[in-house]
This record gives C-alpha cells, sequence and structure tokens, in this order.
C-alpha cells in the first residue's frame, strides 16, 4: 500500500520500520516539529523524524495541520491509508477523510480502556493486570473510533513504563502491517467500541510522581514502576530531590514518611516501601546500600 505515516516517539519508530521492511510504499511521513534537547537546548528531530531521513522518506512537520493548505497538501499525497501511532497532533476532518481507506490509529491498550494521552503509565499506576494493542480507524472523537485488531500483554508484577513500553512498540508493529495486509484483502471488520468499561489517560504532570507517603506502599511501588523512567518518582531529602527507580512493598508500621530501619526502608499509610535503587540529581543511578556508604539515614529519619 502506499501509506503515509504520523508519529512521534520511539514507540511509533519501531511501527515505521515494520511497514517499511514488511515493503509497504512510504510517502511522506509526519512528525512533531524539532523540540530543543540535552544540555545545549539545540533543536533535535524526533526519534520518527531520524528514522524517516535516515530512510530518505520525505518528512513534514507542521505545527498543526487546520491550515487549508496543509490539508491540502496532505490530500494530494493520494495515500491508500494513514498510519498514526503517538502522533501528538489532532487529526481534522479533512485529513482524516483523505486516506482511500481511512487512518489507523495503533493504541497502547485495550480499548475502551485507557483512552488519552498516557494509556501505557495509568495502566500500571491502576494495577491493571493486563493492557494490550488496539488498531483503531480514527475518527474525531479521543480514541472512539471502531476497532480492527487487538492483542492483550500481560503485565508483570516488576514491569516498569520503560519495558511496558518496548513491548507493546514490538506488539504494535507488529499488530500493524497484520492489519494492513487484511485491509488489502478486504478482511479487516470493524467493531464499535463498547460503551462501558471506558477510561481516561490522562496526561502525566510532573508533580504526579511526587511520592506522598501517606498512601498505600502498594499504590507507591505501582507509582515507583509507572514513572519510571519519566518523570522518575521522587521524594526530597536534604534540600536535594531524590529519585527512586525500584522499590518493593515490605511489612512494616510507623508515622508515614519515616525510615524504619537504616537501609531506607519507609513507613507509609499502608505498610511500607523499601528503596532499592536510587539516583541523586545529575547522577549515575546506584543501589541503595551504595548510597548509604556515602550518606547514611538511620531510622526515625523523617523524609520530605
Amino acid at each position: 500500500m502506499r501509506l503515509v505515516f504520523m508519529g512521534t516517539p520511539p514507540f511509533a519508530a519501531r511501527a515505521l520500520a515494520a511497514l517499511a521492511e514488511a515493503g509497504h510504499e512510504i510517502a511522506c511521513v509526519y512528525s512533531q516539529p524539532p523540540r530543543p534537547a540535552g544540555r545545549g537546548q539545540r533543536a533535535m528531530p524526533s526519534a520518527v523524524h531520524a528514522l524517516a531521513a535516515e530512510r530518505g522518506y520525505p518528512v513534514r512537520t507542521p505545527p498543526g495541520l487546520r491550515d487549508p493548505a496543509e490539508q491540502a497538501a496532505f490530500a494530494a499525497l493520494g495515500a491508500d491509508v494513514a498510519v498514526v501511532a503517538a502522533y501528538g497532533l489532532i487529526l481534522p476532518r479533512p485529513v482524516l477523510a483523505a486516506p482511500r481507506l481511512g487512518c489507523l490509529n495503533i493504541h497502547a491498550s485495550l480499548l475502551p480502556r485507557w483512552r488519552g494521552a498516557a494509556p501505557i503509565q495509568r495502566a500500571i499506576l491502576a494495577g491493571d493486570r493486563e493492557t494490550g494493542i488496539t488498531i483503531m480507524r480514527m475518527d474525531e472523537g479521543l480514541d472512539t473510533g471502531p476497532m480492527l485488531l487487538g492483542e492483550s500483554l500481560p503485565i508483570a508484577p516488576d514491569m516498569t513504563a520503560g519495558l511496558l513500553h518496548d513491548a507493546l512498540a514490538e506488539l504494535g508493529a507488529r499488530l500493524i502491517v497484520v492489519a494492513l495486509a487484511r485491509l488489502a484483502s478486504g478482511d479487516l471488520p470493524a467493531t464499535p467500541q463498547p460503551a462501558t468499561g471506558v477510561t481516561y489517560a490522562a496526561k502525566i504532570a510532573k508533580d504526579e510522581a511526587r511520592l506522598d507517603w501517606s498512601r498505600p506502599a502498594s499504590e507507591l511501588a505501582r507509582a515507583v514502576r509507572g514513572f519510571n523512567p519519566v518523570p522518575g518518582a521522587f521524594f526530597e531529602f536534604g534540600g536535594e530531590r531524590l529519585r527512586v527507580l525500584v522499590a518493593d512493598t515490605v511489612a512494616g508500621a510507623g508515622t508515614p514518611g519515616t525510615t524504619l530501619d537504616d537501609r531506607l526502608t519507609v513507613a507509609c499509610g499502608e505498610a511500607a516501601l523499601r528503596l532499592r535503587v536510587v539516583q541523586r540529581a545529575g547522577r549515575a543511578a546506584m543501589d541503595t546500600d551504595s548510597f548509604l556508604r556515602g550518606r547514611p539515614v538511620p531510622a526515625g529519619t523523617r523524609l520530605g
């Protein structure tokens, strides 16, 4: 098929690579404009943009798609279908209607659960035992279009958002190739999403990652996993911010936010959280034994 691909982060780049390997014609790639990044704050292309440039595909990075001229340029590509994965821009009706077979989205949840911006993190934060990929035909709603294909994926008890992201990226890349093959043969029926079971995965705010010790330890352990690698669960201690990358729920009780031993076991609203891997600002991550050798934290210390 002749495709337009629309995506921005590494999650989407894996799908673009799979479509190219499957032999589809990539007419054009759309991605978010380059953003300042790194210490020098140089404008850097997105993962999708970089991959497309490496493979020699035309790349467009409009700040929006509301301009009629931009919509006409999109329609002029004559695509059979557009594949969208974590693009980050709203597709207005003229764009949705332009490809002959419509616009297909690779969504990282089992719709209608976790429509919206952060389905991977929200699934972990909520304690879901499984998630998956849904290939859907896009409409003007927020992830409301009919479902074409889907597959579930278990969420292991120790799985971080980063690990789940990578697993879902692989699954999404495989499923979109299958979906397009079936679409080409006319064997891809659409199923409307059920009206029940709808949840919304709101964008992650950075302050959500602050560990609130008054909450149950089980919730905080999920927060550590759900915010790893970004934005990183954290607390403040000794005038600096400490990120927590690995933590376990353990038995224990005490004033929330108070250490119960000299191994960074922290009392929570229910049970306790043992911090296993931490990271100081601007430093490499380290296990807590290494951290405590340089900065002991005795039992009874109150953490921020």
